[in-house]
């Protein structure tokens, strides 16, 4: 978490951008300072939330943050960054991978990287809308044409986009419109749609 890119707001406001270690001091200064608006923080490029530890001192949140590491690496060949996990197959389909050229692992790696090549657009559009809409729930949920927004952003109308969220506070529309910006990039204005309903089905947890 230290090195990823956060940003953080106290009510509707942006309060700081940066990494985990610059974001959680400005929290906790603000707070310190009288603030008494909710502070929500989020990955910047992903939407997603994140929980910052703000107990004790200004130094000790640097000292807790500079120590995170990243994790370490499981078995395998880690020089390749090769990573040995479980998977469970059907006999026949162990049967097929003993039988082709180079064994099971190199086969299966072969059939990965065949499958992000041919997804790798619709993954990156899907990515992209989702940071949107998880940060546009989160904090414009109850703003304006919002239900109009998030129709547009699914169905690939920047220009609908950028109206329908016009008129929301300043911080929130610029990273809305950040996040959206990556989605609209991939699909074109009227390319790519995805139903509204199928979209967003299950992700307002």
């Amino acid at each position: 978490m230290t090195h990823l890119a956060l940003i953080a707001f106290a009510g509707r406001k942006c309060l700081a951008e940066g990494d985990a270690i610059t974001v959680a001091i400005a929290i906790r200064q603000a707070q310190d300072a009288g603030e008494a608006s909710p502070v929500h923080v989020f990955e910047e490029a992903t939407g997603r939330p994140v929980d910052l530890d703000l107990r004790g001192t200004p130094e000790d949140i640097r000292a807790r943050y500079a120590l995170i590491e990243p994790p370490p690496r499981g078995p395998g060949r880690p020089k390749l960054g090769v990573v040995a996990r479980e998977i469970t197959l059907l006999p026949r389909h162990w049967d097929w991978l003993a039988s082709q050229p180079g064994g099971a692992s190199v086969a299966l790696r072969r059939l990965v990287e065949e499958a992000r090549h041919a997804s790798e657009a619709t993954d990156r559009l899907r990515e992209a809308r989702e940071a949107a809409y998880r940060f546009m729930s989160a904090m414009a949920g109850d703003e304006p044409h919002y239900e109009e927004a998030i129709r547009a952003l699914f169905a690939g109308d920047d220009e609908k986009f950028a109206a329908m969220i016009a008129g929301w506070p300043d911080d929130i529309s610029r990273h809305a419109h950040k996040l959206a910006k990556a989605a609209f990039a991939i699909a074109p204005h009227g390319d790519g749609q995805i139903p509204y309903q199928a979209a967003i089905a299950g992700r307002r947890a």
